[in-house]
């Protein structure tokens, strides 16, 4: 982490949603190395501990393990928020899924409602939590993870592009609809090197990344950076904006 890094949130806390490792983890990472308070989320309690000691400790972080689509799980979270650090400032919606890959003319249509009721109405489930306990009132700042499969055709994760281009309207509505107090932006990233994309990129990760003319896949620290410009008032004059963070590839058609 560059040492050289500001105070951006100092005084500020923020909810990362599936966050103990991965994209969600290294978003949380850079908002405590600017002085924000963090509390994330994941399914499972171990790695979620290991995640809050990785970013300091209590004084730092707070986990609550629970499944994202949960709403009593969102309502804990934020309330504990605001009971631990005082406040919920801003809100990064991570939690994402893709149990399928193939021919979306073959997709399971439960699988399907479960990818939805995950990336599409659960972020939008705890944007509405975040906003009624404390954003309608002091105001804010929200990012949603979306994809760049959202923003183009992506064969074999069809419907999970599908999902998120929901995500990123999504994005769009509340952002028309929350200002001018609170911010709603996305990111479209391509292929991370995470757990979750092995798939896209496992064995192959050379050629794949040949098609970027950037010569690599993204790191999570390389989501994390710009989220937190989201977040930030750096970012004061932009809201329903989806920034795509792809290392050039969609220059070349690829996804």
């Amino acid at each position: 982490m560059d040492q050289n890094i500001g105070r951006r949130f100092e005084g500020r806390t923020a909810i990362v949603t599936g966050a103990s490792r991965g994209i969600g983890f290294a978003i949380a990472e850079r908002l405590v190395a600017e002085g924000a308070k963090v509390v994330i989320t994941a399914r499972k309690p171990e790695p979620l501990a290991e995640a809050v000691q990785a970013l300091g400790g209590p004084e730092h972080a707070l986990g609550v393990a629970g499944k994202g689509d949960d709403a009593d799980h969102q309502a804990e979270v934020v309330a504990t928020t605001i009971e631990t650090f005082g406040s919920a400032d801003l809100l990064v919606n991570n939690t994402g899924i893709n149990p399928v890959y193939g021919p979306m003319i073959d997709l399971d249509l439960a699988a399907a409602r479960k990818i939805v009721e995950v990336n599409c109405l659960s972020a939008l489930a705890w944007t509405q939590q975040v906003h009624g306990a404390w954003m309608k009132e002091h105001g804010g700042s929200v990012v949603n993870v979306a994809s760049v499969a959202g923003l183009r055709p992506a064969p074999g994760i069809g419907f999970y592009g599908s999902s998120k281009a929901m995500l990123i309207h999504i994005t769009q509505e509340l952002a028309v609809e929350l200002g001018p107090d609170i911010r709603v932006n996305a990111v479209a990233p391509a292929v991370v090197k995470t757990k979750f994309a092995t798939e896209l990129y496992e064995g192959k990760e050379e050629k794949v990344a040949a098609a970027y003319p950037l010569k690599r896949l993204g790191e999570p620290e390389d989501i994390g950076s710009v989220v937190a410009f989201l977040l930030s008032e750096d970012a004061a004059w932009m809201t329903g904006r989806v920034l795509t963070i792809d290392g050039g590839v969609t220059l070349t058609g690829g996804v």
